[in-house]
């Protein structure tokens, strides 16, 4: 079985610059048993690189034996907290603790009484000595210096006294309360999640989905018609809901990882509903969850049988009117590219403006996802990839899990364990259980390409034999990023400013990469910020836009739906989806496991 290289992405078609673009050729038979060897221990990691956490680890362990000053320090400053917490650890003293929490899991005010806040303040002196030990390490490289901090942080987590039942005054109460059922209903709530995780593994029957909202039921319920399905997606159009609609169509692009509907969940808080209530005429992509069967779906095939020809079918059903496009996550990053080949080939023709939600477009600052992004944990994981022909949902879902371990697993840890307390699902909780699946090649592209030597950033990466600019864009530019995002950190998302000429107007909100986006108006302390950068503008670094930019309460909603309408030309009649339509929305896709 060889290798194949992806044909079409970045091959030189004929006429094609070999000097731009040189095309890839076959890998030699040797690297299939390679990658064998390597699937195989990736199996048994769960595609964890062993060989990049042991050299951040040993980097770590002799860049800190030399610097004995540095350890002095912090063993100094741990020793001097001891004794000044030992005031506190008498029953009768209230003195206030020497170091302050503000986190949830010490939010009882139970940890104020004796003994729990000497379990309390002890944990929070060892915890403040090993950051103290993980930072700022000289001649420590910053990959390795944030690996071994996170590994660090995720067993002092692991240590917390909140985690053990007789530590945690929440539990002990709420044990007094129940005669101890508690830990009855929080056996039979791990015994379920048990099951749910052996029915995930590899070989075993898939069980039914079960969420707690379903599509087509509960959210995705906005009418609308599938007019358009090829093997890699469904295009819907939403059914109108005014008098007269904005000429110019929005097309969203959701990324491949999540499941579409996150932009359309229950009436009250879908972005496409709100949309449709503005008088845009909204199309959305819904993207099939793959299998083994398109594992070498690549950039390629997502671009061309993806955006563009869900691009050139609004555009026919709305009389060849240009679209406003909009991408989510990585779903934006493909249409970042897509505008870009557009505004090469065709001066960007079918596009009226673009909008990126939480997007990167430059990956050398890809927040906590960059702890598992180097050349070993790559090669780890796409050796995992290529012997399943995919990335799994639930392996995807521990990765992100690790990266918030504090509050997706030892805070519901404690809650449905020890308390015996259920987690009350909302839509968006639900959606998230939601999962998909990413295909070998496409996902491996976009580490390599992307993540690794940043292609799209620096003008690298190849599109039909050449390679593509974001400078070339040349339409206006909606940008929207989130104050406390760990996929798409906002000052990374602001550095489309240095690689783009063309208009742009960024808006940073409150919330996080999801609550951020799902933002309606009527949500509750939700505030935005905006500025807007013309063409021969001046750079304004992230520091600069924090003072400079606009402030406003509320929802940046309103602001996206006026910005659209003021680069629309004028008002139609509306567009009936239904002729020529597949089937109701939500579509088929969305409904498959």
């Amino acid at each position: 079985m060889k290798v194949k290289a992806n044909e079409g992405f970045l091959t030189a078609p004929a006429g094609g610059t070999a000097a731009e673009c040189p095309p890839y050729t076959d890998e030699p038979d040797y690297r299939y048993y390679d990658r064998q060897v390597r699937a195989a221990l990736a199996r048994v990691t769960g595609g964890i690189s062993l060989i990049s956490l042991g050299l951040a680890g040993v980097d770590w362990g002799l860049q800190t034996a030399l610097a004995p000053g540095k350890l002095a320090h912090a063993a100094v400053d741990w020793a001097r907290g001891w004794l000044d917490d030992t005031v506190r650890w008498l029953p009768l003293s209230d003195a206030p603790p020497a170091i302050p929490s503000t986190e949830s899991r010490f939010a009882d005010e139970g940890w104020q009484a004796w003994p729990y806040r000497c379990w309390r303040d002890a944990f929070l002196r060892n915890e403040a000595f090993w950051q103290s030990l993980t930072s700022d390490v000289d001649g420590l490289s910053r990959h390795h210096q944030r690996v071994a901090a996170f590994c660090m942080r995720q067993w002092t987590d692991m240590c917390s006294p909140g985690n053990v039942w007789w530590m945690n005054p929440a539990v002990v109460r709420e044990t007094q309360r129940t005669c101890g059922t508690n830990f009855v209903q929080g056996t039979r709530h791990w015994a379920e999640d048990f099951a749910d995780m052996a029915a995930n593994l590899p070989g075993a029957d898939p069980r039914p989905r079960q969420l707690a909202y379903m599509p087509g039921k509960d959210v995705a319920i906005t009418p609308g018609k599938v007019v358009f399905r090829n093997a890699l997606l469904e295009l819907i159009q939403y059914t109108p809901s005014t008098e007269a609609v904005w000429k110019e169509p929005v097309l969203i692009v959701p990324s491949w990882i999540m499941k579409y509907y996150i932009l359309d969940l229950q009436p009250h808080d879908s972005l496409v509903r709100y949309l449709v209530e503005q008088g845009h005429t909204v199309f959305m992509i819904s993207w099939k969850n793959p299998g083994d069967e398109a594992r070498d779906r690549g950039l390629h095939d997502y671009l061309h049988d993806g955006i563009l020809a869900a691009l050139y079918a609004a555009q026919a059903r709305c009389e060849g009117a240009c679209v406003h496009v909009a991408g989510y996550c990585l779903g934006g990053t493909l249409l970042a590219i897509c505008a870009a080949k557009l505004a090469r080939d065709t001066d960007g023709d079918p596009l009226a403006s673009v909008t990126f939600f939480a997007t990167e477009t430059d990956f050398t600052e890809p927040g906590e996802l960059g702890l598992f992004i180097d050349k070993s944990a790559v090669a780890t994981l796409d050796a995992l990839m290529w012997s399943q022909g995919y990335l799994d949902g639930p392996q995807m879902t521990s990765a992100f899990q690790m990266l918030n371990a504090r509050d997706l697993i030892w805070s519901r840890m404690m809650s449905e364990y020890l308390l015996g307390q259920r987690l009350r699902a909302n839509d968006l909780i639900s959606w998230n259980r939601d999962i998909t699946r990413l295909p070998y090649r496409l996902h491996s592209e976009c580490l390599h390409k992307l993540f690794l030597a940043n292609e799209l950033a620096e003008g690298k990466l190849c599109v039909g034999g050449r390679p593509v600019a974001l400078s070339d864009l040349n339409r206006p530019i909606f940008m929207v990023g989130t104050e406390h995002d760990h996929v798409s950190p906002w000052r990374s998302v602001y550095k489309l400013h240095l690689l783009t000429r063309t208009a742009l107007t960024f808006l940073l909100t409150s919330g996080g990469h999801n609550a951020g986006i799902v933002s309606e108006p009527d949500h509750p302390r939700r505030r935005y910020r905006f500025t807007t950068r013309k063409p021969g503008d001046p750079y304004l670094s992230p520091e600069r836009f924090l003072t400079h930019a606009e402030y406003h309460e509320g929802s940046w909603w309103p602001a996206w739906s006026h910005w659209l309408a003021d680069r629309s030309s004028a008002k139609c009649q509306p567009r009936d989806p239904a002729p020529g339509a597949v089937c109701d929305a939500p579509g088929r896709y969305v409904m498959e496991p």
